[in-house]
């Protein structure tokens, strides 16, 4: 897919899929496999985005080998039917390219990348960051920028980001900040021309971030209930934005679960 087109496709529902594991902690690949089976049939021919092993799918928590085992799983079930930007962070530059290069060689069409999270950088170690994973891939590999300053420790600000949006690899941010007064800032200093802005946190926070033009949202809710995650970007985009608090309100016995536990995962505890 070339670059132009797969920015295109930057919009609807990013589902962060989540990983099996077997009751002795090993990878259930099988298991990943017919979970990913099982979203192809819920997905065809809409907005959807697959992300493999991000934070929601624990990449931290995998070895690289199971890691690159899932990315091409994955790849070869989806097989071009939906766009798969796979999460490839490490904690440090070197080994995240080798993790981008390795996504790009088994078939995904880009990456979810976060800032290196043990020792913050600069914000000029930032920009040098994503400028060496960008010139290290293919002119048609798109790069997501992973935004969340949770797990980071870091939060790339808007005249940085709008810095790093002209880099022509890098088309799509997840924007994790929790305040609408940051998204907006972030929104209005980025070229949607450039880079795709989208909602990091959800369907509740997209129901806000929608007003102002958000074109789509990551999901962990679509991992087992993505017919309904989809009516909530469905009603978004045709700008019903009563229809799209009607369905938000009717998802407050799953937000307040989410609430009560100690996961910051909430996918995972459902």
């Amino acid at each position: 897919m070339q670059l132009s087109d797969l920015k295109k496709a930057m919009k609807g529902v990013d589902i962060v899929q989540t990983t099996p594991f077997n009751k002795d902690g090993s990878l259930d690949l099988e298991g990943m496999r017919v979970n990913t089976r099982w979203l192809l049939e819920r997905t065809a021919g809409k907005d959807f985005i697959f992300t493999p092993v991000g934070s929601t799918g624990e990449f931290y928590a995998v070895s690289d080998d199971e890691r690159k085992a899932v990315i091409k799983m994955v790849v070869e079930e989806v097989k071009g039917k939906n766009v798969i930007m796979a999460g490839a962070a490490q904690a440090g530059t070197r080994e995240t390219i080798k993790m981008c290069q390795y996504a790009e060689y088994v078939g995904a069409d880009g990456v979810q990348v976060v800032l290196p999270y043990y020792h913050p950088p600069m914000e000029e170690g930032m920009y040098q960051h994503y400028k060496q994973i960008a010139e290290s891939v293919g002119k048609d590999f798109g790069i997501m920028v992973y935004n969340n300053p949770a797990v980071s420790g870091s939060w790339i600000k808007p005249p940085l980001m709008a810095r790093l949006s002209k880099m022509p690899n890098i088309i799509m941010v997840k924007e994790n900040t929790p305040s609408i007064m940051d998204y907006y800032a972030m929104q209005r200093a980025v070229d949607p021309e450039d880079t795709v802005i989208l909602c990091g946190l959800g369907e509740l926070m997209f129901s806000f971030e929608a007003v102002y033009g958000c074109p789509g949202f990551i999901s962990g809710m679509a991992n087992f209930a993505p017919e309904l995650s989809y009516s909530v970007y469905e009603a978004a985009a045709a700008r019903d934005f009563n229809k799209v608090a009607e369905i938000i309100n009717s998802l407050a016995p799953l937000f307040q679960l989410w609430s009560q536990s100690d996961s910051k995962s909430w996918p995972r505890c459902c």
